[in-house]
């Protein structure tokens, strides 16, 4: 075990929690900055510091004697009904963990950003770690604060301090024990047979968040200093995400796939059931333009200076299913969410059979006008 102390913030959250766990099997000496205790982390060997990234006085607390620390703590919204919260934390806290960290005598920090700070400009192209970061050519609070609080990690690098920043994709894969990533549940929801439809628009990038946990190990370790390195996946479609998902749970791929009309019809349900749900909605219209946007990331410079190795879609849905299957508590906590997607799925359903009866409709209707053209060219042809 190493005698070097290493502190996390945000260590109760998805990404956290695996890096909690990832340090532990490395044997490493952790204390862990919460904002609250839960029961999921009873199991790890660490000293828990209860504050707030928003404190810079607790932050100085936790942060003592520590080598390294990594940030990770964070609110990740697309709603845009948080956003004088998304600000305070994501950046002014961001701000305090650096300043924490100076003051502390820290040798390193890893900053936890995202893939969503980087202002994509365009269509086809491979996207690759930018030089800079302008939060005015992004959408929405939370890319805009990740992208302000990355910049401002970037500058803040010095001789006494070296600092890496990771952009991570979406991130899949197990652990996700506070039941907050709108793909975990998603995912849940299938493995009951209550998400029986697929997408025919949209893609993205998906990661294991293993594979996030151990980048963000290896920044710390191997990184350059001010440098920021991309943590992502493969790109697929929504349909070979929803495919492949099938295959690894051995069913039949979903019947029912949606047009994007269709979705942006249903938005204010979709809305409304996830606000019922208290999880932020995996579809609105900001997040059904992310999933129309180039997503094809680059990980190359994390594999050439982080050893960075990501495994594939497939590996990582077959253990975030086992671990689904396995872990009882989330089953529980999520059991209670279920009629809300039922009553959602029920519309979704009606409306693919009212799409179909349309389709059916204007087909008769095109084959009517085709048949009366014909009879008037034949009409012409006899004149």
């Amino acid at each position: 075990m190493s005698n070097k102390l290493s502190v996390v913030t945000g260590g109760k959250g998805y990404v956290g929690f695996a890096l909690v766990k990832e340090l532990e099997a490395r044997g490493e000496k952790m204390r862990l900055l919460l904002r609250t205790d839960s029961p999921y982390l009873d199991e790890i060997e660490c000293e828990k510091f209860m504050g707030d990234v928003t404190n810079l006085e607790e932050l100085e607390q936790a942060f003592e004697g520590a080598e390294t620390v990594y940030h990770v703590a964070g609110i990740v919204d697309i709603s845009g009904t948080k956003d004088k919260q998304v600000w305070k934390v994501n950046y002014e806290g961001t701000k305090n963990v650096v300043a924490a960290c100076k003051k502390c005598g820290v040798k390193t920090l890893v900053y936890c950003s995202s893939v969503d700070a980087i202002s994509i400009n365009n269509v086809m192209n491979v996207i690759r770690e930018p030089e800079s970061f302008n939060p005015d050519l992004l959408e929405g609070a939370y890319a805009k604060s990740k992208a302000a609080a990355t910049q401002y990690v970037l500058d803040s690098a010095d001789d006494d301090l070296k600092v890496c920043v990771v952009h991570p994709s979406c991130c899949i894969g197990p652990y996700d024990n506070n039941n907050t990533s709108s793909v975990g549940t998603m995912l849940s929801m299938y493995l009951k047979g209550l998400f029986p439809i697929t997408l025919d628009f949209g893609g993205y990038n998906f990661v294991d968040v293993r594979d996030v946990a151990k980048g963000m190990i290896s920044a710390a370790e191997n990184g350059g200093n001010g440098e920021c390195y991309i943590l992502s996946g493969y790109a697929h479609t929504i349909d070979e995400f929803i495919r492949t998902l099938a295959y690894v749970c051995g069913n039949k791929p979903p019947k029912i796939k949606l047009h994007k009309s269709m979705i942006v019809k249903l938005l204010p349900q979709i809305e409304k059931v996830f606000d019922l749900l208290k999880l932020p909605p995996v579809l609105n219209e900001y997040s059904i333009r992310k999933l129309c946007e180039n997503c094809n990331f680059s990980c190359f410079k994390a594999k050439s200076e982080l050893g960075y190795k990501p495994r594939t879609l497939e590996e990582s849905l077959e253990d975030t299913v086992e671990w689904m299957q396995n872990n009882e508590i989330v089953e529980k906590e999520r059991e209670a969410k279920e009629e809300a997607y039922n009553k959602l799925m029920r519309e979704v359903e009606e409306l693919h059979e009212e799409q179909k009866k349309l389709e059916s409709k204007y087909k008769r209707r095109i084959e009517e006008i085709e048949e009366k053209a014909k009879k008037e060219y034949e009409k012409i042809n006899q004149n």
